[in-house]
């Protein structure tokens, strides 16, 4: 025989089950958030954007010595593209974030959260918002 409490905890947990289910897309978690106005990875660093990736075309021409000081902001196996989200493929094979079509990448000399030293880097580089 259940007890109140157990009832009141089976009843809580169909209820959290619930309102989560209408939510999850696949993926294993958001893969950046808005803060300050700006896209910050889940590590608090400042994300920012290449004028030389054309976006929607669904390709990052920020490779090699550029990827180095601009690592792009990974996807992992699982996650999976959903609203203003989409997964690009690298041409290293690996999988990189954008924001409503444009690649996202961190800038190597922010040191942290809350840096934004790569916004306007060679007049290229940009926060995103």
């Amino acid at each position: 025989m259940k007890t109140t409490s157990a009832y009141l905890l089976t009843g809580l947990l169909a209820f959290t089950l619930s309102a989560c289910a209408g939510s999850y897309d696949g993926s294993s978690a958001q893969p950046a958030k808005m803060e300050g106005g700006m896209l910050v990875g889940s590590n608090g660093m400042t994300l920012y954007t290449f004028d030389k990736d054309v976006a929607g075309d669904g390709k990052s021409v920020c490779n090699g010595p550029c990827a180095t000081n601009w690592p792009p902001l990974l996807a992992a196996a699982g996650d999976h593209a959903a609203g203003d989200w989409s997964i690009i493929t690298r041409d290293d094979g690996k999988r990189q974030w954008a924001w409503k079509g444009k690649p996202l990448y961190f800038w190597i000399k922010d040191q942290k959260p809350g840096d934004t030293t790569g916004d306007g880097v060679n007049k290229v580089w940009h926060i995103a918002r």
